[in-house]
């Protein structure tokens, strides 16, 4: 079955709905530049709140080593996902300080970017637009340079992630702004979202 992640989440109700679908991974995202981000303490207490058997994943840009290692080994969150130019020597200082499982970011903008999400070294990667939580799509075509497993994200929304699922048979989705309405979270399109990945990837899972 397609992995569900619902990412940016900040609020107790956000988490409320989330236990409800049980999605595979939710998002705290700790950039502080962006409107959807939480501090140490907010991700904490949302993280008491989560389901146990939901994973949360701390979403980080360009982020001291230390802090998201302290991060993944206080409990706070179980995966660290990168979306700032760290590059090898970042992912090998970062296992040095802990087992938390790493994810890169790459914007799918160019060949060069297919090629260099291929031959990553983390654990997963997260297949995004430039600039990440625009809510805009970019060309699929380019994942066909990869043959790793990989979550897609990206302007996804309730309405396109069936087809998404259908073409490309991703390990995983990703969404932000896709399940938001005027600019927080909304519980009508985060369970059409979760359903409409779940209808499409178990009638794949039927196929095979």
């Amino acid at each position: 079955m397609t992995r569900i992640k619902l990412c940016g989440l900040k609020r107790t109700q956000d988490i409320e709905k989330a236990n409800e679908l049980k999605p595979d991974y939710v998002g705290f995202v700790f950039y502080q530049k962006s409107r959807r981000a939480v501090l140490d303490g907010e991700a904490e207490a949302l993280r008491e709140l989560l389901d146990p058997s939901i994973e949360s994943v701390g979403v980080f840009v360009n982020e001291p080593e230390g802090h998201v290692a302290q991060l993944l080994n206080r409990g706070i969150i179980q995966i660290a996902q990168l979306h700032g130019t760290e590059d090898l020597a970042y992912i090998q200082n970062l296992r040095q300080l802990t087992d938390g499982p790493v994810w890169k970011a790459f914007a799918m903008d160019s060949n060069e970017n297919a090629f260099f999400a291929q031959q990553s070294s983390a654990d997963m990667v997260l297949l995004d637009s430039a600039g990440g939580g625009t809510g805009t799509v970019f060309q699929w075509e380019l994942l066909n340079q990869i043959s790793r497993p990989y979550f897609l994200a990206g302007g996804l929304t309730p309405e396109n992630v069936k087809d998404a699922v259908k073409m490309l048979d991703p390990y995983g989705v990703d969404v932000s702004s896709g399940i938001e309405t005027n600019g927080k979270k909304d519980p009508k399109k985060m369970e059409a979202f979760v359903w409409a990945v779940r209808k499409e990837s178990g009638a794949l899972l039927g196929k095979r």
